[in-house]
């Protein structure tokens, strides 16, 4: 029955604070039907974590993926690679003709003028 320490473990995780964040992450997955890499040998899932944190049996990247993507509230979904040149194009066809009135007729410009300048007053009776 092999104990480990935290200073075993800092050459692979150098920060103590992320290695026992990462080393949690692994005993929670373990608690949750993980298999261990390592043989259990009568030990808690916490110190089979940092067993096999410090032996390099998993893989570190991977934890940390998985204890920030548990943390994540909102998780960005990827979207089809046509639409979103879909979407980019028709963003900027929109930001070329935001100040562009060319494309309406001279005939639509003139009624949207009358309907603006024929427009009841709401506020003109203020006595």
């Amino acid at each position: 029955m092999a104990r480990v320490t935290v200073e075993d473990c800092v050459t692979k995780v150098p920060n103590r604070f992320e290695l026992v964040l990462l080393a949690s992450q692994r005993a929670k997955e373990l608690s949750s039907g993980a298999e261990p890499t390592l043989p259990r040998d009568n030990d808690k899932n916490s110190v089979i974590s940092l067993r096999e944190i410090e032996e390099g049996t998993v893989p570190v990247e991977k934890i940390k993926e998985d204890f920030i993507s548990g943390m994540q509230k909102y998780i960005k979904v990827q979207e089809n690679a046509k639409e979103e040149a879909d979407i980019a194009e028709a963003e900027a066809e929109l930001a070329d003709n935001a100040g562009d009135f060319a494309y309406l007729s001279e005939a639509a410009l003139a009624s949207e003028a009358d309907e603006i300048s024929t427009a009841p007053e709401e506020d003109a009776d203020l006595s």
